[in-house]
């Protein structure tokens, strides 16, 4: 069974539906968060709008190390910024993944702050991983949605909102 090509399917499905919820984002909330344990609005949608690229990151590297980069939140002002930064993110897994051998797939990658490691994953494990957390963070703006009264998106099937209920 070639993975690739399923990856590449799931990608483009996940995407679909995530660019649907990034469309519906508003723009005058960014320090928005139900609950002073969650994300705000800002942070979560910029994370949800890059986690597109991890497929491509984790086929071009082999770890990502916080403590030998300086992050800075991704910061956007408009809904056409938001989709840009979505986008770019999503261009570039998808170029990676057509690249792609499957071989590609079994090497290590390494999560880690300096020495300590906080996850080791095949590169196939990487790419699952974050489509998973794309579904998860998706599932968390549904939830910020539905509390400020925005419609929120069909995602594996009709949403209540968009069934009229």
């Amino acid at each position: 069974m070639n993975l690739i090509p399923l990856l590449q399917k799931e990608l483009e499905q996940e995407a679909a539906t995530t660019r649907r919820f990034l469309q519906r984002v508003p723009m005058d909330k960014p320090d928005y968060k139900p609950h002073e344990k969650s994300m705000n609005m800002q942070a979560l949608v910029a994370h949800l709008a890059e986690l597109p690229g991890w497929a491509g990151m984790a086929l071009n590297t082999s770890e990502l190390d916080f403590s030998k980069m300086d992050y800075q939140p991704t910061t956007y002002s408009s809904t056409e910024e938001l989709l840009q930064i979505f986008e770019k993110s999503l261009a570039e897994s998808k170029t990676a993944l057509e690249a792609a051998k499957e071989e590609d797939l079994l090497p290590t990658w390494t999560m880690r702050t300096g020495d300590q490691v906080h996850a080791t994953f095949t590169k196939y494990e990487v790419i699952r991983h974050a489509l998973a957390q794309t579904i998860h963070h998706r599932a968390q703006l549904g939830v910020y949605f539905r509390l400020l009264d925005i419609p929120v998106p069909a995602t594996y099937g009709p949403s209540a909102d968009e069934q009229g209920f």
